[in-house]
């Protein structure tokens, strides 16, 4: 043991110049550990675990493992008390219920372009109408879809619109994606859609330089879109200034089925061809003025116009995760141009990575961030042991009689092992947030990035400078062109058999041991990082989890069960596409179905009919209600009764039962059945007692005992 010892600790120490690369790990870790809790913390936990961290630091021997470990404590209990504070800083009023027909009126703060209309951002909010709540609990942020009538809009505007609101959506299931945390950093507090056309009762203007961007913004998607009215005109939006939801729905399936989904999302790839664009033009601009070049420095002069160029660009875009991460490795690298500095790579991660937890922690738990830091951390590591192969194959190509097949294969080689390399990085994440891995993503790449490269984007840069002039549509109508040819590449790709694969839904242990596993690997240089290679295996080895039987949406008004194949039907008169393909997407189907019966199960009495579905497993007779006159059939010979009306008070027979208010008191219900027992989960118990979470006390639930037991 004590060898052991002695060898672990000679490697840390061999590996010192890398201890810094864990900084931003310690950071997550902290951040991570804040969301696993079932309970609010107390503010002070994260400071007063960091003064204690930083205390045993400064004891510990000066360039110890010791005061390592004590430092990155002090990064734990950091981001620990970081994302608590901005947790309790961004609270606002939420909608306690639906309320309907509506007027709602307040300033327009986001203008979202959608393939079928408009989807505004309301702030200083006024509501008016039946059950509207008290001023101190008017929320603070309204979301609606407008109808296509929709009037021209810019940020600033105040809205007059009859709607109808509800509040931000739970989890379709217990430990399904959590829209109602998301809203809760974006103060959020209701969501909802027109009723009729709305009416701009204020012209405004956006002030504050976020708003004047957000305007900006709007006001080039509105342009782009106006030039490129189809599905292409979504795509460019995007790429160009971050309208993700301008996107058409069925090109962002094929997008994603390809693998090409993260051209779509401004990130390193259209950051680095800014920046390189900006440069390039700059520098050789300026050598074609010889008195100018030999009185300054292009190179530097070139730095500083790409970095703004960077800046402007990732605030237009809305500054996403991956481009908020890519501006910094370019400020960095920048930076670095400057003061004559060689920039480490990885540092730039790290920092970067630093950077986004700081400005928002929240970040963290998100599939941008995940995936990409997942993709430039394994790439640049990978680059990094490919050096001995590369300047092999360096000297090889200067020594041959025909370099430029051997710079062409080098160059369609880093092409194919680059995307590779994001593919598997990014693959777990994709599985565990989307249940979904596109399994040729790597020749979707090999065409679709040169096209970005050498097309698009170039077009794209010359429609933004011809846009103050009214003229972007000389450079827009060449890069729908491109655009259309990235879509058919995609659709083509996607349309091939195994294209891309659903998979079902990974344990929570999975991801942090495919995380643990993948930093470990990357971050250290020794032969000793291999050993993140069975973490990895072991993680992609654990099976998902046990699916559910029955299930329930968290508004109680869609029933769902699991028949014996383990296909997800639905069993309600309701069905809500979004919550029915999220609880089919968790098993690694796509979409769910209406339930039927054989002839023979018919005659059993299985089945539906109007408004009551009657289900057997093993032991345990099973009644779904969605019509409040066969509440009574359904409760005089049922052991579970999953009904969308109020039953309670009104079904005494069954062992267990389960109505719309339970759903509305404790979110999406889930339920697994045994010979034995009932095994009941919901939503709002899986969460805990968190600021986002409605009706947020735990309940214990006793089990059920099957017939007989």
């Amino acid at each position: 043991m004590s060898n052991l010892r002695t060898w672990i600790l000679e490697q840390l120490d061999a590996e010192r110049g890398r201890w810094m690369l864990w900084l931003p790990v310690a950071l997550g870790l902290g951040i991570a550990i804040y969301y696993e809790l079932l309970a609010e913390p107390a503010l002070w936990v994260g400071p007063a675990l960091a003064a204690g961290s930083l205390l045993i630091a400064g004891f510990a021997p000066s360039g110890s493992f010791a005061r390592a470990l004590a430092i990155g404590a002090v990064a734990a209990s950091a981001g620990f008390g970081l994302v608590a504070w901005r947790t309790a800083s961004v609270a606002a009023p939420t909608l306690t219920r639906p309320l309907f027909s509506l007027n709602v009126e307040g300033r327009v703060a986001d203008i979202q372009r959608l393939p079928e209309g408009v989807r505004v951002v309301l702030e200083a909010v006024r509501l008016r109408g039946n059950g509207v709540p008290p001023p101190e609990m008017m929320p603070a942020r309204v979301r609606v879809t407008l109808n296509r009538g929709a009037p021209p809009l810019v940020i600033g505007d105040r809205l007059l619109v009859l709607a109808n609101l509800s509040p931000p959506a739970g989890p379709a299931a217990p430990g399904a994606f959590d829209f109602q945390r998301v809203a809760w950093y974006q103060q959020l507090g209701a969501v909802g859609y027109a009723l009729a056309p709305a009416t701009v009762i204020e012209r405004g203007r956006p002030d504050g330089f976020v708003r004047t961007i957000d305007s900006l913004r709007a006001d080039l998607a509105a342009r782009i879109l106006h030039v490129l009215p189809g599905p292409a005109g979504g795509v460019v939006a995007s790429v160009l200034v971050g309208e993700q939801t301008a996107v058409d729905k069925d090109v962002a399936q094929a997008m994603r089925d390809s693998g090409l989904a993260h051209i779509l999302s401004i990130s390193g790839l259209h950051i680095v061809f800014a920046v390189g664009l900006v440069m390039g033009l700059v520098r050789y601009g300026i050598a074609l003025v010889p008195p100018l070049a030999l009185r300054i420095d292009a190179k530097k002069v070139a730095a500083v116009l790409a970095l703004m160029a960077a800046v402007f660009y990732t605030a237009l875009a809305g500054a996403p995760v991956p481009a908020q991460r890519a501006c910094a490795m370019a400020a960095f690298a920048l930076l670095a141009i400057l003061l004559d500095r060689t920039a480490l790579s990885l540092r730039l991660v790290a920092w970067s990575a630093v950077i986004v937890l700081v400005i928002a922690p929240e970040s963290l738990t998100g599939a941008s961030f995940q995936m990409s830091f997942a993709a430039v951390v394994a790439l640049i590591a990978g680059w990094e042991a490919a050096a001995p192969w590369r300047r092999r194959l360096h000297e090889r190509a200067e020594n041959s009689r025909h370099r430029w097949l051997w710079r062409l294969g080098a160059g369609l080689g880093a092409s194919l092992v680059t995307t590779l390399i994001a593919s598997i990085a990014t693959g777990a994440f994709a599985a565990y947030h989307f249940n979904r891995l596109s399994l040729l993503g790597v020749v979707a790449n090999l065409l679709g990035v040169p096209l970005t490269g050498f097309w698009i984007m170039p077009w794209g840069l010359l429609a933004m400078l011809l846009m103050p002039f009214g003229l972007e549509a000389v450079a827009l109508v060449p890069m729908g062109w491109g655009v259309d040819w990235l879509n058919a590449i995609a659709f083509r790709v996607a349309a091939w058999p195994e294209a891309a694969m659903l998979v079902p839904s990974l344990p929570g242990a999975s991801l942090w041991l495919l995380t643990a596993g993948g930093l470990w690997l990357c971050l250290w240089r020794r032969r000793w990082r291999y050993a993140g290679i069975p973490v990895v295996v072991i993680g992609l080895m654990l099976g998902p989890p046990p699916a559910p039987d029955l299930l329930m949406s968290e508004d109680g008004r869609v029933l769902g069960l699991r028949d014996e194949r383990g296909v997800v039907h639905v069993a309600s008169a309701r069905m809500d596409r979004y919550v029915t393909d999220a609880w089919a997407r968790r098993q690694g189907q796509e979409g769910a179905r209406r339930w039927t019966v054989s002839a023979e199960q018919q005659a059993a009495g299985l089945g539906c009919s109007t408004g009551l579905c009657r289900w057997r497993k093993g032991p345990w007779r099973i009644a779904l209600v969605s019509d409040e006159k066969r509440l009574a059939e359904a409760c005089g010979a049922a052991d579970i009764v999953l009904s969308t009306v109020d039953a309670q008070a009104r079904c005494r027979g069954p062992r267990l039962i389960i109505d719309r208010r339970d759903a509305w008191k404790d979110g999406a219900h889930a339920l697994w059945l045994d010979d034995l027992n009932v095994r009941r989960e919901t939503a709002n118990a899986r969460r805990g007692d968190r600021p986002w979470v409605p009706n947020s006390s735990m309940r214990q639930t006793a089990p059920v005992k099957a017939p007989g037991a």
